[in-house]
């Protein structure tokens, strides 16, 4: 069965509830080649998957390229693309270097990022995004990591995008962060129609539903949810797991163990429930899922799909590891 499709925002763009995010696809943690990225992209396909996000940030343009490279084979109304902007890549000048620091290891490049949330700068990055995805629009942009040049972003980058969907260039426009602070701002103080929030709203880390869930409800703009793992903690908790990319601290892990404890218990795999509990929010439309083979692809539409039984939410709820006011699967209504 295909994941369901919500549209984002007050825009007439739909985004599939279950999406493949783009950043194993260009090396994330670990190096994935030509073929395993292809077989992902067709995996995704077959299984109804609609929604994929990608970022010239994601393997120095090496994500948009494979995604592209099916993509662009496939019939064009019949999927919806989302890709960012704030970063474009130029010529190192130095020739190929490891990109390992930048989290993605054995990637050898001679270009480099350098910000840029100028006006031009969103019009560029934009135009070389569709040359690498070889694709003549992108259904959704959004200002990628402006954590330490909010302003630009605002005064520049925020009003580009607005022209750029009132040309028609793009049909929904936002922001995408690891942090929820500033994409509240951007829910309360501009028209975007959707923002992406990463690794803030899962099982480990509720704190999204602080300030930019309730915003985004109220203001009626729609919240993609990435890094429903935690980065990888909560697909398989174990001794030297991450969390933001970085190695679990002990507490950490313990509560992640814990927590897929509770699911076995109910025959449900921490996997399933870390995918799901996001999507009971009603300001939330989607999940993205990562993939770096076919066979994660198929293993998140699985869990995406797995029976979960109200009890086990209401455990989880009774030990504090859920907040009080976190809706779950099964409880009132969510986005349509």
């Amino acid at each position: 069965m295909s994941p369901r499709h919500h549209r984002l925002g007050r825009s007439d763009i739909t985004f599939s509830e279950l999406a493949l995010g783009g950043a194993p696809l260009g090396g994330s943690g670990a190096p994935v080649t030509d073929g395993d990225a292809r077989r992902v992209m067709e995996t995704a396909w077959e299984l109804g998957i609609r929604g994929f996000d990608t970022a010239p940030h994601y393997g120095l343009g090496l994500s948009e390229r494979r995604m592209g490279a099916v993509l662009s084979g496939l019939p064009r109304s019949q999927f919806t693309l989302s890709t960012k902007v704030g970063r474009l890549l130029v010529p190192s000048g130095e020739g190929p270097a490891d990109d390992a620091a930048n989290g993605f290891p054995g990637l050898r490049t001679p270009l480099r990022r350098q910000w840029d949330f100028s006006a031009a700068g969103v019009r560029r990055s934009l135009a070389e995004s569709l040359d690498r995805l070889g694709l003549d629009h992108a259904d959704i942009a959004l200002i990628h990591d402006p954590d330490d040049h909010g302003e630009q972003a605002f005064a520049e980058a925020y009003p580009a995008l607005e022209r750029l969907r009132a040309e028609g260039a793009v049909g929904a426009i936002g922001a995408g962060m690891n942090q929820s602070a500033m994409l509240t701002r951007f829910v309360r103080d501009t028209d975007v129609d959707v923002v992406l929030l990463a690794g803030r709203y899962s099982l480990l880390d509720q704190s999204g539903l602080t300030d930019l869930l309730p915003a985004a409800a109220e203001r009626g703009t729609s919240v993609i949810v990435g890094g429903v793992y935690n980065s990888g903690l909560l697909a398989d908790p174990h001794p030297g797991a991450t969390y933001d990319y970085v190695p679990a601290k002990a507490e950490l892990l313990q509560r992640a163990l814990r927590i897929k404890q509770i699911t076995a218990r109910h025959g449900v795999p921490l996997r399933a429930a870390a995918v799901q509990f996001p999507l009971a929010h009603p300001a939330v439309t989607s999940v993205l899922v990562g993939a770096r083979s076919a066979a994660e692809v198929r293993d998140a539409a699985a869990m995406h799909r797995h029976p979960i039984p109200a009890e086990l939410w209401a455990e989880l709820r009774a030990e504090g590891h859920l907040r009080p006011d976190a809706p779950v699967p099964g409880e009132g209504t969510r986005a349509a």
